[in-house]
């Protein structure tokens, strides 16, 4: 990273919020060379905390009765402020600033993900078996029987994370080679938590047509298609085109994933509150890909009173200011009393505020006029709606998509787990008693003694939580019809 204390990219101005806490995406790793006399250490922690900066690791690097070096890590708001705590740490009396390291670039050097393979290769006998002559049975088997590829390469095991960099999270329209390392980050958290082998595919194009005629191609070498950053209302016709068309499972998650994970939240937030979901006046503000699974799985889960919001105010049939063609359909089946207006007139007497918009679009005055004990899933990333700081006192519940809050609601609560169990059973679709499954699996790891305002979700590190999501979704996929029996015994097929 070059000297913090230079300037600013326009990328990182105003990025996060001072009234938000720093954030471990801005961590900063300084290695400092100076005098070995006593207070030097403590001066530079005062300007880490005086300057709202949060202490992470110290280290000694070398020390002699005249200098020291240290390495120092610290997390930051955004990239202006880490500029200000390293310009104030510089400053002080013979400071030497030898390396400064952004840890986020550090991390994604290289790239985050390789290749590894499952089986040795030391001798020729290996490389035989492995490949030529050997492969050549086993393709001719695959030829006979095509079901045989399920369990005799890794497609059974095997998700392409397809996207074209149209609305990455947090970034907007950033172009397919941007989103490379976001796709990147998607398969580790695939691997991480469910030991499924996932692959970025970063498309270059919007045509819908050669989108969805690229993952029909490549689908074969592929058990699930996993849809990701694609921006609305594009995502809804790839995704019903490519479920249509292949006998895989197809998600887009910043739908369904994210739908998924606030119904779970939701299940438990109506418990602690002591409201039923057949009550709830909801209010979802953005009804873009995210907003519009939000709404659909919480009207599936009983919920009879949806609002939506966009920019342009309370989604309604006959609403002058044009809706595109989902989010007529959306309007036509919400908002049952045909409230119209802003979205702080749609939250008098909410009991549920669902964020998937941008950030301080909600004020302290709208969470008043909401309806007792008001729940309040604030999402935006990585500035939320309104920052827990203000609804503190305010709501009863409160969530956001940040690691740094309690209740964070997070997609990788929900995807490696539904693919999982997907492949697992090898569906042909992820169906709507499987998602519905899911949310359930996930609202049931926050056990009753740990339920409380601050705890309606599990961790994302909450150990069995993504087994929990897998068995479930084989148990709703065989109970759907959508569960396929492949044949697993090619090993003794011969004999």
């Amino acid at each position: 990273m070059a000297d913090p204390s230079e300037r600013a990219t326009n990328g990182d101005r105003g990025a996060i919020s001072p009234t938000l806490s720093p954030s471990i995406s801005y961590t900063v790793t300084l290695r400092l060379e100076y005098r070995n006399i006593v207070g030097s250490l403590r001066g530079i922690l005062a300007v880490i905390s005086r300057t709202g900066g949060d202490v992470g690791s110290i280290d000694i690097l070398h020390k002699d009765r005249e200098r020291i070096v240290r390495e120092i890590s610290f997390a930051a708001r955004d990239m202006d402020h880490a500029r200000h705590i390293v310009l104030g740490i510089k400053n002080l009396p013979d400071m030497r600033i030898l390396e400064a390291r952004d840890l986020a670039f550090e991390v994604h050097q290289g790239g985050k993900i390789a290749v590894e393979s499952r089986v040795p290769l030391r001798n020729q006998n290996d490389l035989s078996l492995s490949y030529t002559p050997g492969v050549a049975r086993v393709s001719r088997l695959i030829h006979e029987e095509p079901d045989a590829v399920w369990t005799l390469t890794s497609k059974g095991n095997t998700v392409a994370v397809v996207t074209n960099g149209s609305a990455v999270l947090g970034l907007g329209d950033i172009g397919p080679a941007a989103a490379l390392p976001v796709m990147e980050g998607k398969a580790i958290l695939f691997k991480v938590f469910a030991g499924v082998d996932a692959w970025p595919i970063c498309l270059d194009t919007k045509d819908p047509d050669e989108f969805v005629r690229t993952v029909q191609l490549l689908a074969t070498g592929f058990g699930g298609i996993n849809i990701e950053d694609v921006a609305a209302p594009l995502c809804f016709e790839i995704e019903t085109r490519l479920r249509a068309t292949l006998d895989i499972p197809v998600m887009h998650d910043d739908q369904h994933g994210t739908a998924i994970v606030v119904l779970a939240a939701l299940l438990n937030a109506t418990r602690v509150v002591g409201k039923r979901m057949s009550d709830l006046k909801v209010v979802i503000n953005g009804i873009g890909a995210a907003g519009t699974a939000c709404g659909n799985i919480l009207m599936q889960a009983g919920v009879r009173n949806v609002i939506g919001v966009d920019r342009k105010g309370v989604l309604c049939p006959g609403r002058g200011t044009a809706l595109n063609q989902a989010q007529e359909a959306f309007a036509a089946r919400t908002n049952p009393e045909r409230v119209t207006g802003t979205l702080h007139d749609a939250l008098r007497g909410a009991d549920l505020f669902v964020g998937v918009s941008g950030p301080g679009v909600v004020h302290q005055d709208d969470l008043r006029a909401m309806a007792k004990d008001p729940i309040v899933f604030a999402m935006a990333n990585p500035d939320p709606e309104i920052a827990p700081e203000e609804a503190a006192g305010i709501v009863r519940v409160i969530a956001t998509g940040r690691s740094d809050y309690p209740n964070q609601i997070n997609n990788v609560l929900a995807f490696p787990g539904i693919f999982r169990g997907a492949l697992d059973c090898h569906a042909r679709e992820i169906n709507e008693a499987m998602k519905l499954a899911a949310a359930e699996a996930i609202a049931a790891q926050v056990s009753e003694d740990a339920l409380n305002e601050r705890c309606i979700i599990p961790s994302v590190f909450q150990p069995g939580v993504a087994q929990a999501v897998a068995r479930a979704v084989v148990e709703a996929a065989r109970a759907s019809g959508v569960a396929r029996e492949v044949r697993t015994d090619f090993a003794v097929y011969h004999f």
